[in-house]
Order: structure tokens, then sequence, then C-alpha cells
């Protein structure tokens, strides 16, 4: 299996590893099929994702595309955190082997699952965000 420079080096160097103390959002994720977990934490502050952190249990492409996703959203508004999904996450590390690509369905949909807990808590709605699932087939 080929994988990317980028892949590789968010694999052996992975950003934003551990958790977020009274985080504003938490999600967590897993594929019962392939054993693979993800868990994401946001810190939000007026509207801005000023951090972000993942505990992955899986393989080295999840932990790639945990990194890249929690890379991708820091910085950014609730609203454009929303637009990284899990083909954005795929081209930002230069592609994926497609039996890996669920890795990246899984990263949007923990961080979207961190989302709708954020919104849950401040009791808000977030156009476009749609009730997560807790387990991701492919």
């Amino acid at each position: 299996m080929e994988y990317s420079e980028k892949v590789m080096d968010h694999f052996m160097n992975p950003r934003n590893v551990g958790e977020i103390p009274n985080a504003d959002g938490v999600g967590q994720v897993g594929n019962a099929k392939c054993g693979d977990i993800m868990k994401v934490f946001l810190k939000i502050d007026n509207d801005i994702i000023v951090d972000a952190k993942f505990q992955t249990f899986g393989c080295g492409a999840a932990v790639a595309t945990s990194s890249m996703a929690t890379e991708l959203v820091r910085g950014k508004t609730v609203q454009e955190a929303l637009q990284v999904t899990n083909r954005v996450v795929m081209e930002a590390l230069d592609g994926l082997p497609p039996v890996k690509v669920h890795c990246s369905c899984l990263a949007e949909e923990a961080l979207h699952a961190a989302l709708w807990d954020y919104a849950e808590k401040k009791h808000m709605v977030i156009d476009g965000l749609k009730k997560p699932k807790a387990d991701i087939h492919e």
C-alpha cells in the first residue's frame, strides 16, 4: 500500500494529539468493521475554533486523517469547519489508498460530532450540520 509523504508525516509526527479539558465540543465515532475509534475535542471562542485536539485508536491512516482534520479547522469559524469534509482531508494529505478512504470519513464524522456536541451545549443550531452517527460504515 502506497502512502503519500504527507500521510506518513502526519502519522509519524501527528499534530494536536491529546484532549482539551472542559472542551466546548467533544465527538467520538468509530468503525466497528475495522476497529478505528476517533475522538475530537474543540475549544470554541466567539464562533472561532481556537484549539482542536484528537485521540485516535486505529491505523496510521486514521491517525494521519485525525491530525490533518484538526489542523484544517483551527482558526476557522464553526461554519467554515463544516466545509472540512473527508474529500478536503484526503486532498490535504495528497490522497489515500482506496481501502483507507473510510479513515477520512471518520475524521469528518468525528469533527461533526464535536460540532454537534457544541451546538447542543449552547442550545443552538448550526446550519448544515446533521446529527452524527456513532458507527461509520463504508
